[in-house]
Formats: structure tokens, sequence, C-alpha cells
């Protein structure tokens, strides 16, 4: 047998693996479904339904691991935060140990907490909702605007030439398609940008961000997302006095049927491209002790810090 002829046979060996695994696994929530009470079935109905809108880049197996970790998972905590929630869950980050001001700044489509003196967002918050089609954005904007409102007032161009992208804390493509295109432009503010290397920015954070806009959306109705750089004791310094992060931070929390639960990551500047989210999976406890930011204050007590000590088994 010549090498292409073995090859077919292996590419074929594989799908037909792959087509009976699909189908077992069918069968098995096809048989769970029908034992569930009829809300539980409406909920896994529109995850189905979501499964086969394309854009939305859900995996069949993604269907049958949320089916598990919802119902009888371990992370959830019960749990509701109280108040607006419009971009942030469970309120704005506090200053427990961060060393600076904080003044927050209100967008379209997210909050960001900026800081004067590092001339960074300490952190940023938005929500993305499912939709029922999800449409492309409009264009990307053609370049990067100074915040006036900020006392900073950072240039596009004081990255220029830095060897550091201008890494979007609110994402582009997730408010776009959310909020509209005035939003999107906002998210091109230079209060949402931070120093980022380009193999950080164009590898596992993009990748987070397009899970949190396609896939998670579809699959739990909607997320909160808190973001933010991570300095050390002495941060470097771009030329004009901008300080570089030594690491990034993401934390996705998701809300059903009266509890909560949250995935929280720690990314050093230096991650290389092609590297796997697993790795960089911490509690909300680690990050707290990064950046010197209380999350989620409004949540009860003993259901915060149950949550916050979490470190989630597998990346959803």
């Amino acid at each position: 047998m010549s090498a292409r002829a073995r090859k077919g046979t292996g590419r074929r060996g594989k799908l037909k693996a792959v087509l009976w695994f699909n189908t077992i696994l069918l069968a098995v929530l096809g048989g769970w479904f029908v034992m569930q009470p009829p809300p539980r079935r409406a909920e896994v109905t529109k995850l189905v339904e979501n499964y086969f809108e394309k854009n939305k880049r859900i995996e069949l197996l993604d269907v049958a691991l949320d089916i598990y970790r919802l119902y009888y998972g371990a992370d959830f905590v019960g749990a509701v935060a109280p108040g607006d929630r419009a971009h942030v869950y469970g309120g704005a980050p506090e200053m427990a140990g961060f060393p600076h001001a904080i003044r927050v700044l209100k967008n379209t489509g997210y909050v960001a907490g900026y800081c004067e003196v590092l001339e960074n967002p300490a952190w940023v918050a938005y929500r993305v909702g499912d939709v029922e089609k999800l449409e492309p954005p409009a264009p990307r904007p053609e370049g990067f605007e100074t915040d006036l409102r900020t006392a900073a007032r950072v240039s596009p161009a004081a990255y220029s030439n830095s060897g550091y992208d201008r890494g979007h804390l609110a994402p582009n493509y997730a408010i776009a398609t959310r909020y509209g295109e005035a939003a999107q432009r906002e998210t091109f503010l230079m209060s949402n940008i931070a120093p980022q290397r380009h193999a950080l920015n164009a590898g596992v954070w993009k990748e987070m961000e397009m899970r949190i806009a396609t896939s998670y959306p579809g699959r739990f109705g909607e997320v909160w997302v808190l973001a933010g750089p991570v300095f050390g004791a002495r941060p470097a310094k771009l030329p004009g006095g901008t300080a570089v992060p030594e690491a990034f931070f993401m934390i996705v929390i998701d809300e059903s049927d009266g509890r909560v639960r949250s995935q929280a990551f720690l990314f050093p500047q230096e991650t290389p491209g092609g590297a796997g989210l697993e790795k960089f999976v911490v509690s909300i406890d680690e990050v707290e002790r990064r950046t010197g930011l209380n999350f989620l204050p409004e949540l009860e007590d003993a259901a915060e810090a149950a949550l916050e000590a979490k470190r989630v088994s597998g990346v959803w």
C-alpha cells in the first residue's frame, strides 16, 4: 500500500471514530434530556441551538461538559450579586492594597478603573450577552485615541517602536457585536490600553477574548469579565512614562439559577505564542494578592471567600 493510500485510510479511520463518539454522546445526552424538568430542558435546548450556530464556536464536547458542570459540578457558590450589573458583577474592584488612586471612567460598553500615576487602566469590566445571530461588527477603527478625560492623556504614539502592542483590555470584537459601532470606537481610547507583548496579545489573550465574545455567551447566556494589568513593585516604563505590566489578569464570571462561578487567569507578559490556557488558571485570591485589588466586594462575605478561593479544574 502506498504512503498516500495509508494516509487516506488513517484519515477515514479517525473520521469514523469521531462520528461514532459523537453518535454515542448524542444518544447519552438525549436519554438524559428526556428525564429533566421543563426549565432545564428549555435551557439545554437553547444551548444545543447555539451549537448549530457556527459563528458561536461551540463544540459538541462543550455541550456535554457544560451540562455536567452546570448541574453536577462543584464550581458554583450559592450567591447572586446585588446592585447594578450592567457592566460590573459584584461591585467595582476596591483598592485593598493598590498603591495609587483609581478613577472610574464609564463608557457605553465597559467601565475602566484608570490610574493616572501608572498611565494604565488598573482594571476594566464588561458584560457580554448572547445574541440570536452573531453578525460581523463594523470595520476596525483606523487608529487609537487619547482619552481627554484623563490627566495623563497618553498618546497612541507613546507605544511606537517600544516593542509592545497597544493591548486592549475591553476587547474590540465583543463590545462591537453587543453595543455597536460607537461603543467599539471607545475601546480604542488609550485609557483602555496597556503595553502588551505581541505573542501574548495575539496568543492566549486573543483566544480568551474570542471565547468570551462567541462561545461563552452562547453556552451560558451571559458572562461578566474583569481584566487588567499586574505591576511589580518598580515597573519598567516606556520613554513617555507609561508603566509596563509584568503580567495580566482575566476573571470570567457566570451566574446560573441563583449560583455564581468564576475562572481566573494570570498571563505573564512573556507568555509564548501557542501556549495552552490551562497552565495559567489561578484563583481570584491569587489575582488579588498580585494586584492589591479586592474583587466582588458586594457579594456576601462567606460566598465571596468561597468563590475567590476556588481554582477551576478545567477551562470552560
